[in-house]
Parts: C-alpha cells; sequence; structure tokens
C-alpha cells in the first residue's frame, strides 16, 4: 500500500466517480482503476460495488476511506517536521460566497506570505455542505454561520460579527430604515442559506411588508441592482468593500444593528493547526474593521 492509491481512492469519492478523479489526479482512467485493484487485493476486501453507476463504496470501503484520510494526515504531518516545520502541501478551504470576493481571499494573500510553499484551493458553497465536507476530510476547514449545528468531531471558532445594512438606491432621500422599507421597492436576496432567512425575518420584524421588484439568488447580483436604482436591499457589511465608495448610500440596519456572525471550523485533532490558527486571525483582524 502507497499513499498515492490512497490519495486516488479519496479522489474517486470527492469527485463522484473513477472519471472524475483521472483528471483530477492526472492519471488515465485504466491506471486509476488499476490502483484501486491493487489496493483491494492488498486488503483482501472489495472497496466499490461496481454493479451500480458510478460505483459505490462498499461497508469496507467506507472504513477504508476514513482511514486513508489519517494516514495520510499523518504522512502529511511527518513529512512537514522532518523538512524542518515548513509548511507545504495544499490547504483546501471552504467560504461562503458573500466572503469569498474580498474578505477571503485578502486572507489568503497574507497566509502565502507567510507561509510561500503552501498552495490553495478555495470551495465555494452554502453552509451546510461545507460543514460535511469538513467533517468528511474534503475541506481543512470552512467559513460558515453560526445558525448550522457543528458536529460534535469538529470545532467552530467565530472570527466575524458583522452588521447588516441597508443599501439604498441612487435618488433616494429617505433617512430612516422604516422610510425605506414603507416607500422603496424591495430587491430580496432569495436562496436557501441562513443569510437570507434572516433578512426575511428581521424585515417582518419591522411590520413592514415591502413591494418585492425582483428576486436574485446572489448578493453580487442583489448589489448590481440596487446600483442601478431597482430598489434597497439588506446585506452583510462585507459586501460593501467591494463597492465603490460613494457610489451608494446605505443604512445600518436596525437600532441597535442586527448582526451576522461567521466562524471557521474544522477538526480539533487537524496537522495544519498552525496555518488554521494563522488564518483565523486574519480573518478575525479584518472582520473587526467592518
Amino acid at each position: 500500500m502507497d499513499t498515492r492509491q490512497l490519495e486516488t481512492l479519496l479522489a474517486i469519492v470527492h469527485h463522484g466517480g473513477f472519471a472524475a478523479a483521472s483528471r483530477a489526479v492526472n492519471l488515465t482512467a485504466s491506471a486509476v482503476s488499476q490502483q484501486v485493484v491493487a489496493l483491494e487485493q492488498e486488503l483482501g476486501a472489495t472497496l466499490f460495488d461496481r454493479s451500480r453507476r458510478p460505483p459505490a463504496l462498499t461497508s469496507k470501503g467506507a472504513e477504508m476511506v476514513r482511514t486513508a484520510r489519517t494516514i495520510l494526515q499523518l504522512a502529511n504531518a511527518a513529512k512537514s517536521a522532518a523538512e524542518g516545520g515548513e509548511v507545504r502541501g495544499t490547504l483546501a478551504i471552504g467560504s461562503l460566497r458573500t466572503c469569498a470576493q474580498s474578505l477571503m481571499p485578502v486572507a489568503i494573500a497574507s497566509l502565502h506570505e507567510r507561509y510561500p510553499d503552501l498552495s490553495f484551493r478555495l470551495r465555494i458553497g452554502m453552509s451546510e455542505e461545507l460543514m460535511r465536507e469538513v467533517a468528511a476530510g474534503q475541506l481543512d476547514t470552512a467559513l460558515v454561520a453560526d445558525h448550522v449545528a457543528v458536529p460534535l468531531t469538529l470545532r467552530w471558532t467565530e472570527v466575524l460579527n458583522e452588521p447588516l445594512a441597508l443599501l439604498i438606491p441612487p435618488g433616494i432621500d429617505a433617512r430612516a430604515t422604516e422610510d425605506v422599507l414603507h416607500q422603496v421597492p424591495y430587491v430580496r436576496y432569495q436562496t436557501r442559506v441562513p443569510l437570507a432567512r434572516q433578512i426575511d425575518t428581521e424585515i417582518a420584524r419591522f411590520g413592514a411588508e415591502p413591494a418585492q421588484i425582483i428576486t436574485v439568488n446572489t448578493m453580487a447580483a442583489v448589489i448590481g441592482c440596487v446600483q442601478v436604482g431597482l430598489g434597497f436591499a439588506v446585506v452583510p457589511s462585507v459586501t460593501l468593500q467591494d463597492i465603490v465608495p460613494g457610489s451608494l448610500r446605505w443604512l445600518p440596519f436596525g437600532s441597535p444593528p442586527i448582526r451576522r456572525r461567521l466562524g471557521l471550523v474544522h477538526s480539533p485533532h487537524s496537522d495544519r493547526s498552525e496555518v488554521l490558527g494563522a488564518l483565523s486571525k486574519e480573518l478575525a483582524e479584518r472582520g473587526a474593521a467592518l
């Protein structure tokens, strides 16, 4: 058994099939299949049910996947120690879309200066799916909302406690939140994420039913709709970094301002604890400035 076989096994699971895994690990599909067969022969167990399309893990296969993740983590830690503690390899990070345009890239750039031999993989997704991928060992860490239940095997550390902002389209002179909610059309962020549900809930608490002009499923498009004057929107403060200064006016949403909490989730037994601590510090420092 060698680590290449284990890496191939995890690639098949992560990418959902032999063909997709072959592209990810830069091998032919035949070579991927041969590595799996060799591993099965060495273990004396069938890892995939090949009667299903795509092939599915057997119970022994699922057990081996968990073992492979542990072995590779230990191998990476040993390699790092042998190289004098230099941090190498790839750090797999998950992020919510609202933090992926500026906050997370800036933090990663700072990490790269500190750990020049480290490369990165950034995966954008929703809190629930990112949490599952961290638990499965497919991601080292992920920036997720605090609304999501954290498994006992993971640790969640707050790095961002940001206020929500009421973004006002050009030409609107309203100075109070209530005036905007009652007088200006509403650009609604509508998607299956905690932030969208939080915004809907807080608007309802104002007792307002703003006239909805459009629904959008990305925050970048929400801001674009406000910029062209379609209506107001409620956005997290982190997205204001991507707006040209002075191009839009905004108000704190609520009194006191309603806030959103985000945190990094990771395994407490990760061999990347030093890097994850540095990432957490970077995000917290930048988040404190919002």
